[in-house]
């Protein structure tokens, strides 16, 4: 059985060792608080990437996300293609005021075109003022930070990998090309050329044996 009173001695002490501290407040807005770096404020759009794919606003639980697009039919890419069509996206808006920020649209983005942002100053009067353009999504993918380093001992990712080789192999077929092109370049610098036997510095130039200005050519003149 404990002491009687013994509880309101702990607290008090508590108490008195809070008030002898000195307090830290932070001077906001004049200094930014330093957030972590995967803080979920704001979702920036990275409109480039986007294919209209509806993915994310299939997925979104509250249904904050309107898209609106239209199709445009691409020219063959090379003579007697097909001609191909794909959707151009018109609007691409994020209702701030249902969003519950569980970060579904941006896991099932195959295409990653939505990121988090640290971004938390965006307070509307109007709660309508809430749903943003992608305008606006477009900025805030400009605050979004740089991605962590990647482990030095880990797997290396495959878009890396499969971005060097299609380098690498893009490096052998102009190094090729450009052998391909030396060794034409060879070819008219043959026998046949300009240098050649059969040119002006041969034996029938105007310094050899047939020479107008001399016997033998380097001789005394006729």
């Amino acid at each position: 059985m404990g002491i009687p009173g013994s509880g309101l001695a702990k607290g008090l002490a508590v108490t008195l060792r809070t008030m002898t501290r000195k307090s830290h407040t932070a001077q906001y807005p004049d200094a930014q608080p330093e957030l972590p770096p995967r803080t979920r404020g704001v979702i920036g759009l990275f409109e480039e990437n986007c294919t209209v794919c509806m993915l994310c606003a299939r997925e979104c639980p509250d249904w904050c996300i309107y898209i609106d697009s239209h199709k445009e039919t691409v020219p063959p890419a090379a003579p007697g293609g097909r001609e191909r069509s794909r959707n151009v996206l018109d609007r691409f808006a994020i209702d701030f005021a249902l969003c519950m920020y569980c970060g579904i649209c941006i896991e099932v983005c195959p295409f990653d075109a939505l990121f988090w942002s640290p971004e938390f100053e965006y307070a509307e009067e109007d709660i309508r003022d809430l749903t943003h353009e992608r305008d606006k999504l477009r900025e805030w993918m400009w605050t979004v930070p740089a991605p962590p380093a990647l482990d030095p001992r880990a797997e290396e990712p495959k878009e890396v990998g499969a971005a060097r080789k299609a380098a690498d192999k893009l490096a052998a077929a102009e190094a090729a090309a450009a052998a391909e092109a030396e060794r034409a370049s060879g070819t008219s610098d043959g026998p046949n050329a300009t240098n050649g036997p059969n040119a002006t510095n041969g034996p029938n130039a105007s310094d050899g044996t047939n020479a107008t200005d001399g016997s033998d050519g380097n001789g005394a003149a006729t």
